[in-house]
């Protein structure tokens, strides 16, 4: 088990997330929730904390209020296997008001940021061949949505 467990602060929406989380990511775990008491900092019978594991990494989250928001400086990476598992990620994190960014990156509905890398992403841009590598490079830069057939394409000349 990891001795580090990242903690997440959301706007009173937690229970909302957690929901989501385990909609979108096949096998997550619910570890425990609790809730706001009468005379406590929330609503009577609110959910206040939550633990939960997403693709074996546990998370732990706060409904906080809409004192902090989520921000692209701490995001988190899906390792995908192939561009099936890219496409399932990156529209069930942009569904709703989610959002598309650039190399990658989406924010959920929530204002959390992931990044959907496919493994052939680092089998090109970090490739033995220098040149492929570049290639490789400069075609991710132009994506949004990463798309393993041109990041192959580019590595390989084919572009």
């Amino acid at each position: 088990m990891s001795r580090i467990t990242p903690s997440l602060w959301f706007d009173n929406n937690l229970e909302e997330a957690i929901e989501f989380y385990a909609s979108v990511f096949p096998g997550t775990k619910i570890h425990g929730t609790t809730r706001y008491a009468e005379g406590g900092m929330g609503e009577p019978g609110a959910i206040m904390t939550g633990d939960f594991e997403i693709l074996g990494q546990r998370f732990n989250a706060i409904n906080g209020g809409p004192h902090f928001k989520f921000s692209e400086a701490i995001s988190f990476i899906v390792s995908c296997e192939d561009q099936a598992e890219v496409d399932y990620y990156w529209d069930k994190l942009t569904q709703g008001d989610g959002a598309e960014s650039q190399c990658g990156w989406v924010k959920d509905k929530f204002g959390v940021s992931w990044q959907i890398v496919p493994r052939a992403l680092y089998r090109t841009v970090t490739g033995s061949d220098p040149e492929g590598a570049k290639r490789a490079t400069a075609a991710m830069l132009k994506m949004n949505k990463l798309i393993v057939a041109d990041l192959e394409a580019a590595y390989e000349g084919r572009a």
